[in-house]
């Protein structure tokens, strides 16, 4: 089952003495983050409360948002750690492209023969692209997303993959 509300950011610091909150993005790209128009807090019970970004913008890769009855400086320090989600319906997604989080789970399967290696557990950035964990019968592979690598992504199907011989073995 997909998530609804995914996780955006984390809350680093405060920013001046009006509130504004310094945020560390977690999504592709800080403009991602810093063009919402809202976001959502975990309430600790499962449920997730809707609140109001009053202003955003990207500074050195960080987003600095002030937020509805977040009005100064101590309210901004006491965020400090707090998660920032997104819901799923507000993040823009291209044509042909998923969200990491709903690769978890997809098979792995080789795109010339259909053997299926196993499953995405976890998918980690690096400097150079993702580093998919695959949960196989014989125990966890790091497989990387180099080009030469990843045949493609199927929703339906999953990972296609051209590995090196003898890399699943």
């Amino acid at each position: 089952m997909k998530k609804i509300y995914l996780e955006c950011g984390k809350v680093c610091a405060a920013h001046g003495v009006r509130g504004v909150l310094k945020v560390e993005p977690w999504c592709d790209s800080p403009r991602v983050l810093a063009m919402q128009k809202r976001i959502f807090l975990a309430t600790g019970d499962g449920k997730f409360k809707e609140v109001r970004i009053l202003t955003a913008s990207v500074s050195a890769g960080f987003v600095l948002m002030s937020l509805e009855g977040v009005d100064g400086r101590d309210a901004a320090i006491a965020m400090k750690g707090t998660v920032l989600y997104l819901h799923r319906d507000d993040i823009p997604v291209a044509k042909g492209e998923m969200l990491l989080s709903d690769m978890i789970g997809l098979d792995v399967i080789d795109a010339s023969t259909g053997e299926r290696y196993g499953v995405i557990s976890d998918i980690t950035e690096v400097p150079r692209g993702l580093l998919y964990t695959v949960q196989t019968e014989k125990g966890e592979v790091l497989y990387p997303s180099a080009d030469a690598l990843v045949a493609g992504i199927d929703s339906e199907r999953g990972l296609l993959v051209t590995p090196i011989s003898g890399f699943f073995d």
